[in-house]
């Protein structure tokens, strides 16, 4: 929708509909025409019965233009920073219109939050940008975002479906359900879904180790085998035995034949299974944790939950506290591999691959860390201490062959900082905080010296 058209579509059709009003053939009791507000708090009021033209006119139904009306609205009159970053295609308009759709419910002063980060973030990927537009929804409203986890709580559950009359025989194709096949639905919690595909995903890799083969086709997947597993959680008797008893390797074997004097090992008591530990990366702020302030956790590989959402996740887990790692430091060795410890510490800075506009999270992707600076073996000459913390990029392998094999050009330019060359001229720097746009200084001889940032919004604003 450009602009002009906005323009006239809510002056044009508003005027029309006081017009009626003053010759008094539009009365809302009557079914008339009126005056209704589709965008958030702060919108102007359009009229309600323009829209079906509107609806014919772009070949669309009724509802979706008015859905379309509402975002344009919360563009123009509550987001204008990301309306901005639109017309001048810094932003892709359908990540601008979801962005619009989730700060809706937002009071003005509080959709300004979402605004001054979506804006900031303009040069981001779309899925990136759509992260940080949940979490600042969430910033900026907590106790909405605690009603609406309220109301899923509410709607939690588990269904099974039935098989309709003339579905006994019908075809297993993922959409209907077989002759032995019974659909079943579950809306669990946050916590509850991580834990529950835990323990399925363990138990079907348990079946998947017993498993013997009864032909050379039996070759089941692991869908399968979790489907196995669900069957055997339905009765928790024997989900008990068999994740509490003994495993394999822990059975003891006596030769009684050799050792007939040899007194039977004392029966030791069946290890009791423990849930696969897991890390959780969690980025929260101290003020937060102290109870100072409402805030926002970003757990990677689920998203911004709120504080109290976190301690459900890690209920009934063993939690173990790391030492406090200081990243205003670096670390260094002389050999080639970049060490656990300066690949965690790196993770930690850019909390993902630092390839420009890359969505891909460290700790939850392989990741080679490959060195800005290359390195060199002390034998040809290489200098001590070049692989560490200030010279290590995570990328990964198919970013990596193409700044090796196609003159990608990076400078490290700080402790989790890159700048980015491409061979074609485009230019880029990558930190923890996300991509930024840029236009590189160069000498007469081509020779980079340095960046020019043309981003006008702080980005303290958008990321902290």
């Amino acid at each position: 929708m450009s602009r002009a058209w906005t323009g006239c579509w809510l002056g044009a059709t508003s005027t029309r509909a006081t017009r009626k009003r003053r010759r008094g053939r539009c009365r809302c009791g009557s079914g008339g025409d009126r005056l209704i507000r589709l965008g958030g708090e702060g919108t102007p009021r359009v009229a309600e019965l323009c829209f079906e033209e509107f609806a014919i006119a772009a070949h669309a139904g009724v509802i979706a233009t008015k859905n379309k009306a509402a975002d344009f609205l919360d563009l123009r009159h509550r987001l204008p920073n990301v309306y901005d970053a639109v017309k001048g295609l810094d932003l892709e308009l359908w990540v601008a219109r979801k962005t619009a759709a989730l700060a809706r419910r937002l009071t003005p002063e509080q959709a300004q939050v979402v605004d001054l980060a979506v804006a900031a973030a303009r040069h981001e990927s779309p899925g990136r940008v759509l992260v940080i537009a949940e979490a600042k929804v969430i910033e900026a409203d907590p106790d909405a975002h605690r009603a609406r986890i309220a109301a899923d709580e509410a709607r939690q559950g588990v269904w099974l479906r039935r098989r309709r009359v003339g579905q006994a025989l019908g075809a297993v194709d993922g959409a209907t359900l077989g002759a032995d096949v019974q659909g079943v639905g579950m809306r669990l919690s946050t916590a509850a879904s991580e834990l529950f595909h835990e323990t399925t995903t363990v138990i079907a890799t348990r079946l998947a180790e017993d498993h013997v083969p009864a032909h050379e086709d039996d070759v089941p997947t692991m869908d399968q085998f979790r489907a196995r597993a669900v069957e055997l959680m339905a009765d928790p008797h024997a989900a008990a035995r068999f994740l509490d008893g003994p495993h394999p390797e822990t059975e003891t074997e006596t030769d009684t034949d050799t050792q007939p004097d040899a007194q039977p090992a004392p029966e030791a008591s069946p290890p009791k299974w423990r849930r696969k530990r897991a890390e959780i990366v969690v980025h929260i702020a101290a003020e937060v944790l102290a109870g100072q302030c409402d805030g926002v956790a970003r757990v990677e590989g689920i998203g911004p939950l709120l504080l109290e959402q976190v301690t459900d996740l890690l209920r009934g887990r063993e939690v173990t506290v790391q030492p406090v790692i200081d990243l205003n430091v670096g670390r260094a060795v002389n050999g080639y591999e970049h060490p656990t410890t300066v690949k965690k510490r790196t993770e930690l800075r850019t909390t993902r691959d630092v390839f420009p506009h890359s969505t891909r999270q460290g700790s939850l992707s392989r990741l080679d860390h490959d060195h800005p600076v290359p390195y060199v073996p002390p034998d040809d000459g290489g200098p001590p201490g070049q692989t560490g913390d200030h010279n290590d990029a995570p990328v990964t392998r198919t970013d990596h062959r193409a700044k090796t094999h196609l003159g990608y050009q990076v400078k490290q330019l700080g402790l989790g900082a890159y700048r980015w060359e491409t061979p074609h001229g485009l230019a880029r720097v990558v930190t923890g905080h996300g991509t930024r746009r840029i236009q590189l200084l160069k000498t007469t001889d081509g020779t980079t010296i340095g960046e020019l940032y043309d981003t006008p919004y702080d980005l303290r604003i958008a990321f902290n």
